[in-house]
């Protein structure tokens, strides 16, 4: 190990990192349970992200609070000298899912049971990323290791909202390499890394229709002395956003084949300024959200969707605008990385849960009317996986041609740099037969459960330390991982199979919508669907 001279042993600083991450056991647990109580959504996780920001500036780090033109965003560094070797945190929450940290089903108190709360949980990704910097960071300074870790608050990553606006921006062009992580959301991909078939592509788009001139619509002439309350009025934004709807479920049919595991999902934003007076709705709003493995699939369903919604606007006497809320691209492979952070997983070891975890889940099952059983948590959450294993398991559930799966914004680290993506096991129920399926507040219980969601951040930690560790003081490692992604891209950034960011670097982040948040009112603080609704 060339950097490290005073103790000469790769592995040696890896142990002392371990032995950070097992010191400090405690004080990370405490700072997933304050993140996970937090439990904000997307583009409104303002007391989560200044958390981060304080935290990182506390250990010295040089932060940018706001990236990229998104309140919730930051960019920590920290060091001197190359290699750049960077990771992120992500936060955000999930509406309707605030579960409590208990074995039974129940809200959180003082917020409406449709509130935000951590599913994957996001909460966890960022700790157990925060916690490895900290203890490379550690053994950085003992040793005079060189090198500068970068470390980004990413937010809105349910609507793979902030990372393809740091990659058009330029935040990842100067990483030699980037180590990130996520919670198992699988039994097909738990303590592994992710070898080749890595994320697809999600984009969004808002879809808004505004009645502007609602006296122009044949027949709202009152000349004739017709009272107001009985002309024919315009139909307006509300009809224009059912027809939205359902004219878009018609035609998702004739779409694209089906085949590909792609998908298409819309959210009503407002239906705003309307009236039951015989007065033209003025204003409403839609999003829609759609996964696919290819560009050219994306594209084909961005076009259609774009059809609906301008003939649309003309039946209903609106006006159209559209806006991206995000356009990413598909992931990209690196096997150097993946192996590299599969190496460090081994070491590391599997997440091993105690007793306590288990009664936890035990009671779960009880508050089903489900038998305990005597080890509930799925074994494969309790074993490694190796990328080549996994690729084979994961390659057997899709068509041949098909390279990507699912979606997440990550992959738009993977164009600016190689980046390796460790999927760590988290504590779930197995089945119990009979075709009954868990409701998912057990899921999202023992995502807030200390026992039960501490071994998962504590693995994620060690393995991401070990990996960023092996790539500040291994020329080799990071060299070899480096070619690879010089020769996928053609030239590495700007090559001639490399694909820029979708987004432009001018674009302006979707912060301004009406997405759900956390108010404060005379009644105290509220969801945007009030407490006693």
């Amino acid at each position: 190990m060339a950097r490290t001279k005073r103790d000469g042993s790769a592995r040696s600083a890896k142990r002392e990192a371990f032995a950070w991450i097992d010191e400090n056991a405690q004080i990370i647990s405490d700072w997933h349970q304050e993140v996970w109580d937090f439990h904000e959504p997307a583009w409104r996780e303002y007391r989560s992200a200044a958390w981060y920001v304080e935290v990182l500036r506390r250990e010295g780090f040089d932060v940018e609070a706001g990236s990229g033109g998104m309140p919730t965003a930051f960019c920590a560094v920290w060091g001197r000298g190359k290699p750049v070797i960077g990771g992120f945190a992500e936060y955000d929450a999930v509406p309707g899912n605030s579960q409590d940290r208990v074995p039974f089903e129940k809200p959180r108190e003082g917020v409406s049971r449709w509130a935000a709360g951590h599913t994957d949980p996001h909460s966890a990704l960022g700790i157990g990323s925060l916690a490895a910097l900290l203890a490379v960071k550690h053994v950085m300074e003992k040793h005079g290791i060189r090198g500068t870790l970068k470390f980004m608050g990413e937010p809105a990553e349910k609507v793979c909202g902030s990372k393809p606006v740091h990659a058009a921006k330029g935040y990842y062009d100067d990483m030699a390499a980037a180590v990130t992580w996520h919670p198992s959301f699988g039994t097909e991909r738990a303590n592994t890394a992710i070898l080749d078939t890595h994320c697809g592509s999600y984009w969004s788009r808002i879809f808004t229709f505004e009645c502007v001139s609602p006296e122009t619509w044949s027949g709202m002439g009152t000349s004739d002395g017709a009272s107001a309350h009985t002309v024919a009025r315009a139909p307006g934004a509300i009809d224009a956003l059912c027809l939205m709807y359902t004219t878009s479920k018609y035609t998702k049919e004739a779409t694209l084949p089906h085949t590909g595991t792609w998908t298409i999902n819309e959210a009503i934003l407002a239906a705003g300024h309307a009236t039951s007076d015989n007065l033209a709705p003025r204003f409403s709003q839609i999003q829609y959200s759609w996964r696919a493995p290819t560009l050219a699939m994306q594209q084909r369903i961005a076009e259609v969707l774009e059809n609906n919604a301008r003939h649309v606007a003309a039946i209903t006497h609106t006006k159209l605008r559209a806006a991206w809320e995000t356009k990413t691209r598909v992931g990209l492979p690196n096997h150097a990385m993946a192996h590299l952070s599969y190496a460090n997983l081994e070491l590391a070891g599997a997440p091993v849960w105690d007793e306590k975890a288990r009664e936890f889940c035990r009671s779960i099952q009880r508050n089903l009317g489900v038998k305990p059983m005597r080890d509930p948590i799925l074994d494969p959450m309790q074993r490694l996986s190796t990328p080549d294993e996994t690729e084979a398991a994961q390659r057997l559930r899709l068509p041949p041609w098909q390279r990507n799966y699912t979606s997440d914004d990550y992959v738009d680290w993977t164009w600016h740099t190689p980046t390796a993506r460790l999927i760590i096991g988290r504590c779930a129920l197995k089945s119990p037969g009979g075709g009954l399926r868990y409701p998912s507040w057990t899921w999202n219980a023992m995502g807030g459960h200390a026992p039960t969601i501490d071994p998962t951040i504590m693995v994620a930690a060690k393995a991401v330390a070990g990996t960023t560790l092996d790539l500040l003081t291994d020329p080799a490692t990071l060299k070899s991982a480096r070619a690879e992604f010089v020769e996928r891209t053609g030239g590495g950034i700007g090559g001639k199979n490399w694909v820029a960011p979708l987004l432009p670097r001018s674009f302006k982040p979707p912060i301004d919508f009406g997405w759900p948040e956390y108010i404060t009112t005379p009644r105290g603080t509220e969801w945007v669907v009030p407490t006693g609704a």
